[in-house]
């Protein structure tokens, strides 16, 4: 990693002293995080696994949820649609919502859906197990246009939009049409409005008209149909996406190797590629949704691409070194550009 320079940190730290109040609109699906923390010291006599002797527990907010965690730990001011079951799960995510002081009126209660819970199992700083609790279904039609007309009337107020797919059914086609109606009229756009989408198969037919699509390896395999095994080979399946999305810009999060970036966007480097700044790998769970956030952020305060992706990987490096799904804090962040 090279060091920075004086006035790359202060461009970097002036970007980050506008972060607060900046108004962000997440649609996503939102899941209710558990952690069960314990220790380990013997094996169960009733099968090959071992016991946890339970420590403490708590919740946080997951999924796109944790994408707004992150955002107002960095002082954004959040809007949030996506849905809900009614159920104790989703009372949580709401309370949890109401102490972080985020506008969550674009929740849709759906008694048809179940909130999300995905509870870890954690043990001298390693996940022993993760258990599921969910219901994965298609939206109806009903529901579906109620959360694109909460996301629509949300639009106009927002310096960016974070789409965070988690395939739970809260991202629709009914989206999308709102958001190709925000490109028409000249309302959204990398350089007005961002759109930032973290893609989940089996939904890569479905989006279109964004700013940004970040799949991260896997996902972007999957959708280009080309392995990617290095930085080259994935600029060559962000090129073929960029076409196949008809998006602004394709950019590929790839772990310890950084990231890279393909863009047709006016002034904008057509490729870039940007190394890793994670110092000790624990956890990468919801590292994805810091990324995501980060990058929404800097572009709506005025960042560049490079801007954006750099402090966006200084941010990602920052929460993999923690255990669980963390957000970043803005003192962190702060710390870290200051320091290198």
């Amino acid at each position: 990693m090279k060091t920075r320079s004086e006035s790359e940190k202060k461009r970097l730290l002036e970007l980050v002293s506008r972060f607060e109040n900046t108004p962000i609109l997440v649609q996503g699906d939102v899941i209710l995080d558990r952690y069960v923390w314990g220790k380990v010291d013997r094996v169960s006599p009733e099968a090959p696994v071992v016991v946890v002797q339970v420590t403490k527990d708590d919740q946080r907010l997951g999924g796109a949820a944790n994408v707004v965690k992150n955002l107002t730990c960095l002082g954004a001011k959040v809007s949030l649609c996506g849905i809900l079951g009614e159920d104790e799960a989703g009372k949580a995510v709401k309370s949890i919502l109401d102490e972080d002081g985020v506008e969550h009126g674009g929740l849709i209660h759906d008694k048809s859906s179940q909130t999300t819970i995905k509870t870890r199992v954690i043990a001298h700083h390693q996940q022993v197990v993760r258990i599921d609790r969910e219901r994965i279904q298609k939206l109806g039609d009903e529901p579906s246009q109620r959360l694109a007309k909460e996301f629509a009337k949300r639009l106009s107020d927002q310096k960016a939009v974070i789409i965070s797919d988690y395939g739970k059914g809260a991202v629709c086609s009914a989206l999308f049409q709102e958001i190709a109606k925000g490109y028409s009229t000249g309302l959204l756009g990398a350089k007005k409005i961002p759109v930032i989408v973290d893609p989940k198969a089996p939904h890569f037919d479905l989006y279109s008209h964004a700013s940004v699509i970040k799949p991260n390896r896997k996902e972007a395999e999957e959708a280009s149909g080309l392995s990617i095994p290095n930085r080259g080979a994935a600029v060559e399946a962000a090129k073929v996406l960029l076409d196949r999305w008809k998006c602004e810009m394709v950019m590929i999060t790839l772990g310890e190797e950084g990231m890279v970036l393909v863009s047709q966007v006016a002034g904008e480097e057509p490729v870039l590629e940007v190394d890793t700044e994670a110092r000790e790998v624990f956890d990468v769970s919801g590292a994805g949704d810091t990324v995501s956030a980060v990058f929404a952020l800097a572009l709506a305060v005025g960042a560049s691409t490079r801007e954006a992706a750099v402090l966006s990987n200084i941010s990602a490096g920052i929460v993999v070194a923690e255990v669980g799904t963390v957000p970043i804090l803005l003192p962190q962040l702060i710390s870290a550009i200051e320091e290198k």
